[in-house]
């Protein structure tokens, strides 16, 4: 069996490539979070790394809390640009492949068409630098790398769709900003396209979405259809969402559409449409 080294396991994406793996006979998943492995010592990535002899590492660990990054500055770099320098340093070691999770945060978010892989980054928050830093270390230290952007992620964990539903529960109306467009996607999508891309030589950068794009206001509006809910959706602007939100710090980019250009261009591998996605992700949690 060839053995995946999956840190940040007990997330979103960790757990949906856990239940990728679950019944291969090819690949075993050696899950790490935390507790089992700190990624910004150097010295402990490289001895458990040298330990499993992983076939691959896939890193879906990072500081997350996009406002919290802000002022966590230190960690933020320790755990989304130095965690992801170890990782690849570790893989070249050890020849494995390394598979590095980014985010759509790299981008200045005020364009007006998607973007590509070979569009220039231009990041606004302290979250999507240091994510950037890790895309560059990554590239730097990884011999063998597949660096995939994803953005408006959901799947079995905390996320915007459960935390709508749960607020549809107690409240007959919610304000959704209207103004901040991108494309909802499963973790589960996510985790496939890694799955596809990982026995393969076609190394490099990656994005990876869902296909089509919304805003959150109407994807609160689905969420609601699909599982039956008559709260209603009120659209907001992100000027007045974040004139009454106390913990917000970081900008948020109002253009987070990626274009799965470098997929479209070298293999066969689609992600399935976000309505389709959404769908699939309600029918189960409902």
């Amino acid at each position: 069996m060839k053995k995946i080294i999956v840190t940040g396991c007990n997330g979103q994406l960790g757990r949906a490539i856990n239940q990728i793996y679950e019944n291969s006979t090819e690949y075993e998943c050696v899950n790490t979070d935390v507790a089992e492995l700190d990624i910004t010592n150097i010295d402990a990535v490289t001895k458990m790394v040298a330990e499993v002899k992983p076939y691959a590492i896939i890193n879906c660990a990072a500081h997350t809390n996009v406002d919290a990054c802000e002022t966590d500055v230190d960690n933020a770099y320790k755990i989304n640009a130095i965690g992801p320098r170890n990782l690849s340093i570790a893989a070249t070691q050890n020849q494995a492949k390394m598979v590095h999770i980014s985010t759509d945060y790299v981008f200045g978010g005020d364009a007006t068409s998607p973007y590509l892989e070979f569009d220039p980054t231009g990041p606004k928050s302290m979250y999507g630098k240091t994510k950037l830093a890790g895309e560059n270390f990554v590239k730097e230290f990884a011999k063998e790398h597949f660096i995939i952007r994803t953005a408006w992620l959901y799947g079995d964990g905390k996320n915007f769709v459960k935390t709508m539903l749960r607020l549809s529960e107690t409240n007959d109306k919610v304000r959704v900003v209207c103004d901040q467009f991108g494309s909802p996607t499963s973790a589960i999508e996510l985790a496939k396209a890694i799955a596809y891309l990982l026995p393969t030589d076609n190394y490099g950068l990656f994005h990876g979405t869902c296909e089509g794009s919304t805003n959150w206001a109407d994807f609160t509006k689905e969420i609601f259809r699909l599982a039956g809910r008559n709260t209603f959706v009120e659209a907001i602007s992100s000027e007045e969402y974040s004139a009454n939100a106390k913990a917000t710090v970081a900008p948020r980019p109002s253009y987070s559409i990626l274009e799965n250009y470098m997929l479209k261009l070298t293999t066969n591998h689609m992600f399935a449409q976000w309505e389709d996605a959404i769908a699939e992700y309600i029918k189960g949690i409902c």
